[in-house]
């Protein structure tokens, strides 16, 4: 940094000038077209030439003009991400490890194809973001009726999301298999005795949680089990720990519970322990969590992890194949959910 003098005594720090592709390519001591070539990947030039531009660049700190680039291209390769749930409290959906995994990993899968990923705030699209180039905006978890989802395909501008897009033109998708992660669940717990099994569940519009309700509900009729839902009003450890403080309470003692709003395993277990609950010698538990701690409670939690870095990969894929190939190929994939079977849902011996 360089510091001009300033009345009063202080100084005015500056930055220094932005070093041009001319000044890498005279250090060089090569031609500014062939500079240009070597950091484009384009051209015939051998190993060693474009080594030298290259290693020449990143000595001297030279970054593209991005405007530039653009305009030649065409294409600002961004790419922009919201998360439709948290729409009335935009940012929070980092403090949830599914989400906080699922955009990191979004995010990498996309910088390694070339594309930037711009995190925006859910809500209106005129207001904060329209005027942005984008190429096409990932919607992760749309709710029912998402206006977000509208205003995009309303101005052209490719989505990704949930099977809720399946079969909108303009619209790609990745999701879970939602009915057959509950089934595999529930079979699992009622494998190892079960026949009470309640579900806690956040109040909320999404595909995936609608399906994992109409799963538990269809999954208990067929069995003659009596279906046991409490809802959470809220995301967050709080309303999550009084819905579950509710399903514990209830008449009926439940012998298993499902917690698929997303909880700290360990508040879990606090809970069923605060209600007189042994786990697992006559409470069985399993969360839907991609929480790290859950294996290292006593007992270790059992968890359904919704296999966001998997579903931020295939997503990415896809999308991009979209927009560098058109919409030939599919337009969606179902990426496997994995249960983790652990202490807490396995019966003693």
């Amino acid at each position: 940094m360089t510091s001009a003098p300033q009345r009063g005594g202080h100084t005015l720090r500056t930055a220094p000038p932005r070093v041009r592709l001319v000044d890498v390519a005279r250090e060089a001591g090569l031609s500014k077209t062939t500079v240009s070539a070597a950091l484009n990947g384009t051209g015939r030039l051998s190993p060693a030439v474009r080594e030298k531009a290259r290693e020449t660049a990143r000595r001297m700190g030279y970054r593209p003009n991005a405007t530039a680039r653009q305009l030649r291209s065409g294409r600002a390769r961004l790419i922009g991400y919201v998360v439709g749930e948290f729409a009335g409290t935009p940012w929070t959906y980092l403090e949830s490890p599914y989400f906080a995994q699922l955009t990191s990993a979004t995010a990498a899968a996309a910088l390694k194809r070339g594309y930037a990923l711009v995190m925006l705030p859910a809500g209106s699209l005129h207001s904060e973001w329209a005027d942005l180039p984008l190429e096409a905006v990932i919607v992760a978890d749309p709710v029912a009726d998402d206006g977000v989802v509208e205003d995009l395909l309303a101005a052209r501008i490719p989505v990704f999301s949930d099977g809720s897009v399946d079969g909108r033109p303009g619209a790609h998708w990745v999701d879970v298999d939602a009915e057959e992660a509950v089934r595999g669940t529930l079979e699992h717990l009622g494998s190892q005795g079960a026949r009470r099994t309640a579900l806690v569940l956040p109040d909320s519009t999404t595909r995936f949680h609608r399906g994992v309700l109409a799963a538990y509900r269809g999954w208990c009729a067929a069995r003659g089990h009596t279906a046991r839902v409490t809802f959470a009003a809220d995301a967050g450890n709080g309303p999550v720990v009084r819905a579950v403080d509710s399903a514990l309470t209830a008449a009926e003692r439940p012998d298993a519970l499902f917690v698929v709003a997303e909880l700290s395993p360990p508040l879990v277990l606090e809970a069923a322990r605060r209600h007189g609950y042994d786990v697992p010698g006559d409470l069985l538990v399993v969360c839907v969590s991609e929480d790290g701690t859950a294996e290292h409670t006593e007992p270790p939690v059992s968890t359904l992890s919704l296999q966001p870095r998997e579903v931020a990969e295939a997503g990415i894929e896809l999308l991009v194949a979209a927009l560098e190939n058109g919409d030939e190929g599919p337009s969606g994939v179902l990426v496997p959910t994995r249960l983790l079977v652990r202490e807490s849902s396995r019966r003693p011996s």
